[in-house]
């Protein structure tokens, strides 16, 4: 059964959270058709750099909890456990920088959705011509070996937060900034234990944990820690803590000698009683020195908050390029058709593909999927799809990155938007491989997976080998794609048998992971409903 959370609406929850939270702090506003707060002065930095951070909801006071002078310039809050939209960060860099700063710093958590996601907008920013640097931070010092994926960002992210922002509100530059937080990102180490398991709001609790279990080392999304232990007093379970965060032989260590100074912080994971949390802590928890007025951090403050205003309009888009490659009426129609058998397949495997995902973390890979299915139906509502196949894909690829969320929607988003652009100058089959390559070229430069990795690559890269057979004199379109259906499921098949390399799922012993990839079940299924619907209508 679901466990009980007191929300309006399991799809509504973040930004009714994020709203409340503006509503009860005069320092903050919304972003107009973001799920985006900023500092409510921006318009007073103008000659600093900003500090611009965020990830999935549910893990609060942060983000958005630490906005304000000495912190974060504003944050970009996702869905919970689910990486902000491309989008929504793009519009809170341009933000920043019509008012005026003179560069952003993106501080993010090592996950992929959120590396991805960032990472994109970044991309997309610097083209526009804006000053952006970006620190990814992992201070997870649970695993002895580390992983492919690298060590997991937690909440050590909150004092990177506060030394930039200390740096920011003196005037120090960006680069300046992005280096001297960086040495301080690789000095922190982070540890967290769990009494009990955690759950998505609408969803069932994504492990179990007998009433004599603590899982050591528990990912904030759920996700399996390094071992169980025995339950054990306080006192016990901070000293196992402190020995396995600081051991030499522990590559993820904390790297302190005895006698150094350190800052401390003890966090509260999300169900613990600030009773417990002092017995933890097991004296006060000192603050560091620099002013700030983040709503999270101790001793702020308290002001008026009635009839303030509580929102700035979002910044403008660039003008659109015409395409001139746009092929009529009679290819928009079957555009709609594929479309529209892509989203009833993907709304047809939700429950299936979150079982899949619960073996690997938050078991929301359905979820995710059919929001970006509603997501592409409500667009189609909305008028006839663009009549080019690079607009079409660009466009999806906003909508994906801006409703889809988490790394899928990052991913999909990436390999959309590097598709789009071989299809520029033509649109024969020659140029859908070339399309296809450079979709796949593009997942691995950001998404840092490789074929045989057990990811949602696996069985596009697949069907992309299939597809290299477009690019002969003669090829037959439904032959070819036929093969590349046929391997993609094929492929995706032969992900329970391999070892995690990246992403989530990478955290996983490989003896509990007994199932296809949830990603690459999806894009299998894709593209299988991409042919049932051509064949259907004899392209």
């Amino acid at each position: 059964m679901t466990s009980k959370k007191l929300v309006n609406t399991v799809a509504g929850c973040a930004d009714d959270a994020l709203a409340g939270l503006v509503a009860c702090n005069p320092n903050l506003h919304l972003l107009q058709g973001h799920r985006v707060a900023l500092r409510s002065d921006l318009d007073s930095l103008k000659g600093r750099v900003a500090l611009l951070s965020g990830g999935g909801s549910g893990h609060e006071p942060a983000h958005a909890g630490f906005v304000g002078k000495g912190m974060l310039t504003g944050v970009i809050a996702g869905a919970v456990f689910t990486s902000p939209a491309v989008g929504s960060i793009l519009a809170a860099i341009r933000a920043v920088a019509q008012a005026g700063t003179v560069g952003t710093l993106l501080i993010v958590k090592n996950y992929t959705g959120d590396r991805l996601n960032f990472g994109l907008a970044r991309e997309q920013a610097r083209a526009e011509g804006i000053p952006v640097e970006m620190v990814v931070i992992g201070d997870d010092s649970a695993f002895t070996v580390l992983k492919k994926a690298g060590r997991r960002g937690l909440c050590g992210t909150v004092l990177i937060h506060k030394v930039a922002g200390a740096l920011a509100e003196a005037g120090v530059g960006l680069e300046e900034i992005t280096n001297r937080v960086s040495v301080v990102a690789k000095a922190m180490g982070t540890l967290g234990v769990s009494l009990s398991s955690c759950s998505v709001p609408g969803s069932r609790p994504t492990f179990e944990l007998s009433p004599d279990e603590v899982e050591l080392g528990l990912g904030i999304h759920g996700e399996a820690g390094v071992r169980r232990i025995k339950m054990a007093s306080a006192d016990e379970i901070v000293t196992l803590m402190l020995d396995h965060m600081t051991n030499s032989s522990n590559v993820s260590h904390v790297p302190v000698q005895s006698g150094s100074s350190v800052v401390l912080m003890v966090n509260n994971l999300g169900g613990l009683s600030f009773l417990e949390l002092g017995i933890m802590a097991d004296a006060a928890v000192r603050s560091l020195d620099a002013e700030t007025t983040a709503s999270a951090w101790p001793n702020v403050a308290k002001v008026s908050v009635t009839g303030r205003k509580r929102s700035r309009a979002a910044p403008a888009e660039p003008l659109e390029v015409p395409d001139s490659t746009a092929t009529g009426g009679l290819a928009s129609r079957q555009t709609v058709l594929v479309l529209e058998r892509v989203c009833a397949t993907l709304l047809g495997l939700e429950e299936h593909l979150n079982a899949l995902d619960r073996a690997a973390g938050d078991g929301d890979c359905g979820t995710t999927h059919s929001r970006a299915a509603r997501a592409i139906q409500g667009w189609l509502k909305e008028g006839p799809p663009p009549a080019s196949p690079a607009q079409l894909l660009s466009k999806l690829s906003l909508l994906l990155l801006e409703k889809m969320g988490g790394s899928s929607g990052a991913l999909y988003g990436l390999f959309l938007t590097a598709a789009a652009q071989p299809l520029k100058a033509k649109t024969d089959l020659p140029a859908w491989s070339a399309a296809m390559d450079a979709g796949l070229e593009a997942m691995q430069k950001y998404g840092k997976a490789a074929p045989g990795d057990r990811t949602m690559l696996d069985s596009l890269w697949a069907a992309g080998q299939e597809l290299q057979a477009w690019k002969s004199p003669g090829a037959n379109l439904f032959h070819v794609l036929t093969k590349a259906v046929q391997s993609a499921e094929a492929a995706a098949e032969a992900t329970k048998t391999m070892e995690a390399g990246a992403g989530r799922a990478s955290y996983i012993s490989s003896a509990r992971l007994d199932q296809p990839d949830p990603g690459a079940v999806a894009t299998a299924a894709i593209l299988r409903a991409i042919l049932e619907a051509l064949q259907q209508e004899g392209v």
